[in-house]
């Protein structure tokens, strides 16, 4: 079912009564800032004054993570029912993947955003903490959501959504978010199990995918999606720039961890996977565009599916950066800068339609019921 929402009620002024209908998909708008600090600090130049900016978007990714999580927890305090009910929700709930990456994403972005505001030593043991118990949901959610989905939402084709990959996409997250660690676990046998169990959640998150998609784009093709839900297009833009992504770190961390050979097969395949994935993101990404320039000539109204233009495109900015690197291309470089302005641009959209949602309470009401898609 596809929903919009109403203002609150006068009567609802508590905390834990404004924080009813707060879903998982929230932590989106996690995903969405940090994103838009590391993969700024992932360009391949920029000036002293950015890194500044981009350390500030950690900082405000960090702050929100904290807060979502301190309202998500007065969430279950105070309706389970609710909460309950998100689960049981196909639509719905796909979206706990989101803390996955909300996690992974901050943790993340430690090391590389925000390292110079708490230093290295802090950073590391943010990221390490984040990044265990962002892993762990992520993996907890690949299994639960699509047990879900089997036993309980009983969803068909026709009800498949590009959300549906998220539970599938958090341990693809954790694979390319992994290598940062390596050099700071002891050398050996840890730093050889972080490397390549990183490589067995790409391999795990890769296969779930491409048995997903093919759902997703036979969704597609019976007609357009929703209004509301036509922005959730971009997400399928997450696996394909974070298994990019995720290759070229772990390529890039291979060299003493695992014998030569190895390593070297790795570097190739960095760029034997990267090059064609990232030829078909570009290309999902102009069908996901005009989609969406469609749905927005038929009244497409802000929503929070407007966040699935962020993390989704940030991915892409790293994986063209991991291609730069590896091939050493001057056009991947790019390619990068031109989709991270894309992802300042949906970051603006997105965050500027939250602030007024939360400042008018329309974003923290009860949903009701949407039109559908015109044809």
């Amino acid at each position: 079912m596809v929903t919009a929402a109403h203002p609150l009620s006068a009567a609802s002024v508590t905390p834990a009564a404004r924080v009813r209908h707060l879903g998982p998909n929230w932590y989106a708008a996690v995903m969405g800032t940090a994103v838009l600090g590391s993969a700024g600090v992932a360009l391949p130049a920029h000036a002293a004054v950015l890194r500044v900016v981009f350390a500030a978007c950690w900082v405000l990714s960090l702050i929100m993570l904290a807060a979502l999580l301190a309202a998500r927890s007065l969430h279950w305090a105070h309706h389970r029912d609710q909460a309950r009910a998100h689960l049981l929700d196909p639509a719905v709930a796909p979206f706990y993947g989101c803390l996955s990456m909300a996690l992974l994403a901050v943790g993340g972005g430690a090391l590389t955003a925000g390292q110079q505001v708490i230093g290295a030593r802090a950073a590391v043991v943010l990221d390490a903490v984040l990044f265990t118990a962002g892993t762990a949901v992520g993996l907890a959610a690949a299994v639960a959501v699509p047990y879900l989905m089997a036993v309980r939402h009983r969803a068909g084709p026709a009800q498949a959504s590009p959300a549906w990959l998220l539970p599938l996409v958090a341990p693809m997250v954790s694979a390319a978010l992994g290598p940062l660690l390596v050099p700071h676990v002891p050398p050996g046998q840890a730093r050889a199990t972080l490397l390549l169990g990183s490589l067995a959640l790409f391999g795990l998150s890769l296969l779930a995918t491409l048995l997903m998609l093919p759902l997703v784009f036979g969704r597609l093709l019976s007609g357009p999606l929703p209004l509301a839900l036509t922005p959730t297009l971009f997400l399928v833009l997450g696996p394909l720039g974070q298994s990019t992504t995720a290759v070229g770190k772990i390529a890039d961390a291979a060299a003493g961890v695992v014998p030569a050979p190895y390593a070297r097969g790795l570097d190739v395949f960095a760029v034997l996977y990267g090059v064609p994935v990232m030829g078909f993101a570009l290309l999902w990404l102009a069908l996901a565009a005009a989609h969406v320039v469609r749905a927005r000539r038929h009244g497409m109204r802000f929503a929070m599916t407007w966040w699935a233009f962020t993390f989704p495109v940030g991915t892409c900015v790293t994986g063209a950066m991991a291609l730069a690197r590896h091939t050493g291309l001057v056009v991947y470089g790019g390619l990068a800068v031109g989709l991270y302005a894309l992802l300042a641009a949906g970051w603006l959209a997105a965050a500027s339609g939250t602030v007024r949602g939360l400042l008018s309470g329309a974003l923290l009401a009860a949903p009701r019921t949407a039109p559908a898609a015109p044809r």
